[in-house]
This record gives C-alpha cells, structure tokens and sequence, in this order.
C-alpha cells in the first residue's frame, strides 16, 4: 500500500494488501481519512514504552505477522496500556496488549461462542471464565493503518478470566466485539520480533501464570519421589546388619605406632559405619584414633573418640559424668574391602603396678612397680631378684628363673603377668590396659529417605501457599475478587 498524506505530502506504505479507511502520517501525525483524502485529527505519537514498530514482522504460533497499527489507551489519569494491531499474509486480525511490562496475545472470537450461564461465569471452549472488571478508556495516541474508523469517544472493556486466559468484550457507542486472549511471555515476544529492549514488568498481570507449573511440580515431584524409594528399597534389600570388625587393643601394643587390622568386605549400598569403642576407664580418659582406608582407592576416613568416665562424691551426693563406651557413626560408607589404622592411649601407665603375684605352689612371689620393673623373690628361701621386663624374666637361666617357670607352670610368664596384674593393683587408672572396637555394617537408615520426602512435601505445600497469594495479588484490583478483602 501507498499513500500521500495530503496534509505534509509525505509518502506512508506498508507491505501489505488490505483494504483500510484512516491511517496516521508517520510524518506529521495527522489521521488521514483514505475515502476524502483529508486529515480529520492531529493525534499523539505512542513512543513511551512502545518497542515495535508499524511494518515490523514477527513469528507467533508458527503465523507470521506485521505491525500495521498501534495505539495507546488510557484509563483514568494515569493507567495506560498499548495495544498493537497485527495482520498475518491472508489478513487475518491479531493484537498484543501490552500493560506495565505484561503481555497478551489477543485474537478475534464470535460472540456465540461466549456463553453466559450468569453474569459472572460465562464459559468458552469447556471453561469457565470469571467477571474480573469494567475498564472504561479512550484512545490516547495512535498511529498505522487501520481498517476502520477510529472511535475515540469512551470504550468500556469488560473482562473475563481463567487463569492464563481471557475474554475481553469492547463495547462502544458504535458496535460491541469480543476478544479471546491467552498470556505470552516477554520473552517470546522479544523472541518474535527481535526486540532489543523490552519494558519492564511490574505487580501481576491480570492473565500472568504462577511462576511454577503447579502439575508438572506434581509430576516432577512424583517421579523423584517414585525413583528415591525403588532406590531405596534396593539398597535396604541388597545388605544387612552385620559386625564386619571387632577387637581388643592393648595400649602398650599401639604406643608410638598404629596397627593395621585384618581386612573386611562391606557389601551393597552405602550406608553408616558404627563403631562401639570401649576402654575400662575409671576416674580416667583413653583416646582412639580410627582411620577407615578403601584398599582400592586408598581413600581414608578419619576420626578421633575421647572415652572418659569421672565419678565422686561432694556435698554429701555421689555424682557421676561420662561413659566407659562411646558410639559413634562413619556415614555414606560405600561398599568395597576396608582394613582400619588404629593407635590409642590413656591416663597413666600402660603397664599397671602390683605386688602379690603368687604362685600356685605358694614358692614365687612377684610384683611391679611403676617403672615396669619386676621384683621376684623365693619364698622359702627369701632371696629375691629384679628384672627389667617380663620377656627378661622369661628367659633367665638362674636357679630362680627356673623356680619361676616351675611354679607358674608356663614359659609365657610376660602374658600371664599381664593377665593377671590388673586383678591385682590398687590403681584404676594403671588397671585400664585395652581399648575394645567392634565395627557394625548398619541397615541403610531411612532418615535420609524420610527427610527428602519431608522437604518434597514441605517445598509443594509452600509452593500451593505461594501461588495463592500470587492470585489474591492478581485480583487485587478487581471488584469480583474470589478471594478475601478482609
């Protein structure tokens, strides 16, 4: 199309081929009457907030589309919104409504197709379509081609919403027509017609989805949930609970120096290691010092258990603090061959003092002081001698070191020594010589399993709490609002 505004005579086309009765001079603004070729109204240039252009073309649901008017209406002193008129190659009508950033994809619909079943719940295409409010509003700047007059006098738009749609009556002195519309996101629109900046939002837009898919939320929420228990399931079904280690450590074995345990095999899926340690404390502390190595990637699991226990009595009341067994978990152990790395110590000696060892024939009497040093004296002859160890006295060739081993009955004197010392000695703190491990391959606990779906359903319960706030928010500025003013 090709026309010459008779007022400036500048040229004003457009690339398509329809019939049209006013079009706006892109130079002097005028609005041109085609049939007398006379400008009728020096009207307003929509620029703010306006960000496409008449000609401009676009792709919205696979139909291509050109700008060929747009005009700005206004409500009150202050409200405006943009509308732009589209036309596809067979000249077919769009729009999108543009207000505070919001936009809306607006298409012609035949008022049959809008039943009423009141004046409030009309219904269209198996919906129902609440009255959100009556919009009196007039034109407030135009420009493009238009294939019909102009009104300019006062247009009421009443509006109808369900959710992400809506149906739109305008009604003039003139005539009455119906629009359906569905919400389309900025960026689509920006997408379509290669919009470099696009204004910004502000509050809801009266068709302007929830920010998250409530259904397909669900769906997600389902299928996580589905995938979380056949896992596990898998994983309780694949192992049980099993003691993998357990042994008792001397602390004279461990002073300076870690001992490697045997290996043990973990199997199924991961899940806690529980350790039980326990040492004989008594007014005392022991310590621990565990480390869980993976023999296939040498990975190491470190940790570190104090076992104390305190007890006696002040003011008259006993009192008592501490354990001699502490617990403790090594969590998301996978499976795989583990061997442990253990060094530990305590409060005291490590070799108890005692005297009163005697033997069964009542011939040999032995005692140690703290030193570790041995004293062992014949009986009926009441001589006696001192040794450094019990492996020294074990290997004495003496006539005593003989006595010894006769009366005892044994070579392994340094062990029964060792055995027998903690029965003897007046000291607990020197009386505690071990600490005990024993190493549990739990079930797979079901906290984990029951926190996650906790959170699901906390997430979904706070997300249904959102988005009703979201919609009183939208309905904020209707009169017909569902819910509660109050």
């Amino acid at each position: 199309m090709h026309y010459v505004c008779p007022a400036c005579e500048s040229k004003n086309t457009l690339d398509l081929t329809f019939p049209i009765e006013e079009y706006v001079c892109k130079t002097c603004s005028h609005l041109i009457d085609v049939a007398g070729n006379k400008n009728t109204k020096h009207l307003k240039v929509p620029t703010e907030n306006v960000v496409l252009d008449v000609g401009q073309k676009g792709k919205i649901e696979d139909a291509e589309y050109t700008v060929v008017a747009i005009v700005v209406r206004k409500y009150g002193n202050s409200i405006f919104w943009r509308e732009y008129s589209l036309k596809d190659s067979k000249g077919n009508d769009a729009f999108l409504s543009e207000s505070d950033g919001h936009w809306v994809f607006i298409l012609p619909m035949h008022p049959d197709d809008f039943k009423s079943k009141s004046s409030k719940l009309p219904t269209y295409a198996g919906r129902t379509y609440r009255w959100y409010e009556n919009t009196p509003c007039t034109i407030h700047a135009a420009a493009g081609f238009f294939d019909e007059h102009l009104d300019f006098s006062v247009a009421t738009y009443k509006e109808y919403v369900n959710g992400t749609r809506m149906i739109s009556q305008e009604k003039t002195s003139k005539k009455s027509q119906y629009f359906y519309g569905v919400h389309i996101s900025k960026h689509d629109v920006k997408r379509a017609f290669k919009i470099a900046h696009m204004p910004y939002y502000t509050g809801v837009g009266i068709v302007q989805p929830y920010y998250f898919d409530i259904k397909q939320v669900i769906n997600i929420f389902c299928v996580a949930a589905l995938m979380i228990c056949l896992i596990q399931l898998y994983v309780y079904i694949s192992r049980t609970n099993e003691t993998v280690f357990e042994q008792s450590i001397n602390f004279a074995d461990v002073k300076d120096k870690e001992l490697v345990s045997k290996s043990f095999t973990l199997s199924g899926g991961s899940a806690p290691l529980k350790v039980n340690a326990f040492s004989a404390v008594d007014n005392s502390w022991a310590n621990v010092q565990l480390s869980l190595v993976n023999e296939k990637t040498n990975e190491i699991i470190y940790t570190s258990k104090d076992i104390e226990q305190y007890h006696g009595y002040e003011d008259g009341e006993s009192w008592s603090e501490g354990n001699q067994s502490e617990e403790f978990n090594l969590c998301g152990v996978s499976s795989g061959n583990y061997h442990f790395l253990i060094s530990a110590e305590k409060e005291g000696s490590l070799l108890p003092e005692f005297s009163g060892l005697q033997s069964p024939d009542s011939k040999v009497l032995i005692s140690r002081d703290k030193s570790g040093i041995l004293d062992v004296t014949d009986i009926y002859k009441a001589q006696s001698n001192t040794f450094i160890d019990g492996k020294t006295l074990e290997k004495d060739t003496t006539e005593l070191g003989k006595l010894v081993k006769a009366s005892f009955g044994t070579s392994k004197i340094d062990s029964l020594i060792n055995a027998e010392a903690p029965k003897l000695t007046t000291d607990p703190t020197s009386g505690n010589t071990y600490v005990q491990l024993k190493a549990t391959w739990l079930p797979v606990s079901f906290w984990n399993f029951g926190f996650i779906l906790f959170l699901m359903i906390v997430l979904f319960i706070a997300l249904l709490i959102g988005r009703h706030f979201f919609n009183v928010n939208k309905w904020k500025n209707s009169s017909n609002t569902p819910y509660s003013t109050s």
